[in-house]
């Protein structure tokens, strides 16, 4: 019997998901784009981007990326550099960001990777609102001083934690000069349905109680062509992420040249004189698109107060 040729569709879709994730194995959906015979779509759109730069939906059917190893996932990504922009003229201290990234990463609430302050650069000039991830350094002190290689950095830039090895010593939290890490002091939430199953560095689920955690650059939505739960979840478009090698980062809904972005519009990083080196750049705040006193809404007085005195705002 002479076998069905694939149709042109099912080499689009092939196409698509090869060039959104760079990525995908030899799983049973892949197996069924080459024969022609087509898996059933899930109804559910993710955005993914392409080698090229641009930002395309695909059917998460067709993302058909196989679970990595524990080796696989201390090495890195092959032939990428994540790396992050944060325009700091767009935050308005929404903390959605920080939702969406709990959410993707099961965190209680009191666990918190992304960091927020109320900077002010003298005293004639209006406040502004810094959001403060892990900044996966180039040069990470915290790598350098783990004594059980619990801590790592990948070829793909990435700074991940493997909490099958910390200990908790602490060694790590005392080293980072940017305060990105947090320590595990309660049992973490029990694990959902939709978590993955089997532990990895990459996903950091499940927490582990008497660990340390931070942002992990989510590397397993990476794999998948996907972006960070901060940069979907942000309603302003202050995350851009992508890859430094491609010269591409998005938003999601804006595709830029990292390389232009980071030069035209005089890009800097955080306390960069430390030697650190870090993927995370910032973009001045420049035309800021909100009044720093909208990041007030919904706190307490207490934490407005706060806020305020770290700012050294006395009107």
């Amino acid at each position: 019997m002479k076998k069905k040729s694939p149709s042109r569709r099912s080499f689009l879709k092939l196409g698509i998901a090869v060039g959104a994730t760079a990525l995908i194995g030899s799983g049973s959906k892949l197996m069924s784009a080459i024969t022609g015979l087509e898996s059933p779509e899930s109804g559910d759109k993710v955005k993914v981007l392409t080698q090229d730069g641009k930002m395309v939906e695909v059917d998460s059917a067709h993302l058909c990326c196989q679970p990595v190893s524990n080796m696989e996932a201390r090495i890195g990504i092959p032939n990428k550099k994540m790396v992050m922009v944060i325009d700091l003229a767009k935050c308005r201290n929404a903390r959605k960001c920080l939702q969406g990234c709990q959410g993707m990463h099961n965190l209680s609430p009191q666990m918190e990777w992304i960091k927020f302050y109320l900077m002010r650069d003298s005293q004639d000039t209006a406040p502004y609102w810094f959001p403060k991830p892990c900044l996966h350094c180039n040069n990470p002190p915290c790598v350098k001083v783990c004594p059980v290689g619990a801590t790592f950095k990948r070829t793909d830039g990435i700074v991940l934690i493997d909490n099958e090895r910390c200990i908790g010593c602490k060694f790590c939290m005392a080293a980072c000069p940017y305060s990105s890490r947090v320590f595990n002091w309660e049992e973490p939430p029990a694990t959902r349905p939709g978590d993955p199953k089997k532990y990895s560095p990459e996903n950091s689920v499940p927490a582990r109680l008497g660990t340390v955690s931070k942002c992990d650059f989510c590397p397993d939505s990476v794999r998948k062509g996907e972006l960070p739960a901060c940069v979907t979840s942000c309603p302003n478009g202050v995350f851009y992420y992508g890859d430094k090698n491609e010269d591409s980062v998005t938003n999601g809904n804006e595709t830029v040249r990292f390389s232009e972005m980071i030069n035209d519009r005089a890009a800097y990083r955080f306390m960069e004189e430390l030697g650190t080196e870090p993927s995370v750049f910032y973009l001045p705040p420049v035309n800021r698109s909100f009044d720093y006193k909208v990041g007030f809404e919904g706190l307490s007085d207490a934490e407005v107060k706060l806020y305020k005195e770290e700012a050294k705002i006395t009107f």
